[in-house]
């Protein structure tokens, strides 16, 4: 199909493929190709979870759609944890990557993992240390408005949200990024920040004013939640139908 963009859109934390149930129409209203797959431990995976799961599970994820169809020039989309996801990826494979879009992502640099990027994520693991199963990090806990569930305030999109969000391994934050590969410094990279009512602790770490190929960073905003994806679906989609 002309002008045909492949979609890869990677779900953060706790989520499943579903998160992106309201963008992905809107890619393929315009034509193009969208993959929105579930990581392991999540959705229809979800009993794949272990102690073993981590971060390199989860790239492996990434990485076996992408070859198994044999997917080429994509645009690769990690929201939240996911930026630690897609950037494995594009280390692996970065010769079928065209575009790296971090939403409101995590982005880290050659060998930190979550915790370094975010230090909240130690609070977590910490606060899950003492229970039977230590590996399990379950999700964020809902909060008063404006912040609500992942920044979802709507009663029936948090009872949704909350009916597909389950426990991540402990491992996915430990594990390292690969970022070693001198290919995948030349993938054009995209920003979307959510900005507004952020929770307490999280600090974002600055977008550089160059990216790793040398040009300007591209760097958006919505104003909404977290979850840019429930929230503010056609800002989202617009920005990444503009930046592919």
């Amino acid at each position: 199909m002309p002008n045909s963009t492949t979609y890869v859109l990677v779900h953060g934390a706790w989520h499943d493929g579903r998160s992106w149930n309201r963008v992905a129409p809107l890619l393929t209203a315009e034509g193009h190709r969208v993959f929105a797959p579930s990581l392991t431990g999540h959705g229809e995976k979800v009993h794949l979870l272990s102690p073993e799961v981590g971060l390199t599970t989860h790239t492996d994820d990434v990485i076996g759609l992408i070859l198994e169809h044999d997917l080429t020039d994509v645009v690769l989309v990690g929201h939240s944890y996911a930026g630690m996801v897609i950037s494995n990826v594009a280390n692996h494979v970065p010769e079928r990557i065209s575009r790296l879009v971090y939403v409101d992502a995590m982005v880290p640099t050659h060998g930190e993992n979550a915790i370094d990027v975010m230090p909240l994520t130690q609070v977590m693991i910490d606060g899950a240390a003492g229970s039977a199963k230590p590996w399990r990090i379950p999700p964020l806990p809902e909060s008063a408005a404006p912040l609500g569930l992942f920044g979802v305030t709507d009663p029936d999109d948090i009872a949704w949200l909350k009916s597909t969000l389950t426990d991540e391994s402990v491992l996915c934050f430990q594990q390292p990024a690969e970022m070693d590969n001198p290919a995948q410094a030349s993938i054009p990279r995209t920003h979307i920040l959510c900005v507004g009512d952020e929770p307490e602790g999280v600090a974002r770490r600055p977008i550089p004013k160059l990216q790793p190929n040398g040009e300007p960073s591209r760097v958006h905003t919505i104003n909404t939640g977290h979850d840019a994806m429930l929230t503010r679906p056609a800002e989202l989609g617009a920005l990444l139908l503009n930046n592919s």
